[in-house]
């Protein structure tokens, strides 16, 4: 199943970020490279391997970027209605523990654990697509089935 196409547009300039990064990145690498190249065997030169193998995940991510961004479609505006789980939400959960936890649902290259972003594609985001506060949703999982209570919905700018 392929990756949803869209993306926030926070995550769009990250993005884009990321990519000028990696561009400047891969200078440095090349140039690194180079110098190692010219201090003669290459076969047991530990730096010259491992810029190689550095500049080969560089060129991968920047083909993938490359690839990736011109299908991505930016979605800047919220629903009309922000009674519903939709796209860019922030979600607050409570679980079968009676713990509470907050996602946002995001487009599958925004997904962070740590900031608590999860994929539009993800379970329990399709499982929470279109609830209200106070309903259940329900996820069937390999482990088992999970319980959720929707206890907050809200729309807005991402800090940073």
């Amino acid at each position: 199943m392929a990756s949803s196409p869209y993306i926030t547009a926070q995550g769009m300039s990250r993005l884009n970020e990321e990519l000028a990064l990696i561009w400047i990145r891969r200078r440095d690498v090349v140039r690194a490279l180079s110098a190692a190249a010219a201090e003669g065997d290459r076969s047991e030169n530990a730096e010259y391997i491992y810029r190689k193998k550095e500049l080969r995940g560089l060129d991968r991510r920047i083909r993938y970027l490359q690839k990736r961004m011109p299908d991505l479609h930016v979605i800047a505006a919220y629903p009309d209605n922000q009674n519903k789980i939709f796209f860019a939400a922030w979600v607050t959960l409570e679980n079968e523990q009676a713990e509470h936890v907050e996602y946002r649902i995001v487009g599958p290259d925004e997904i962070d654990h740590q900031k608590g972003n999860i994929s539009m594609d993800s379970p329990l985001a399709l499982a929470l697509r279109g609830k209200e506060v106070d309903d259940e949703a329900i996820i069937k999982l390999p482990t088992g089935v999970k319980h959720y209570f929707v206890i907050a919905i809200r729309y807005q700018q991402e800090q940073g």
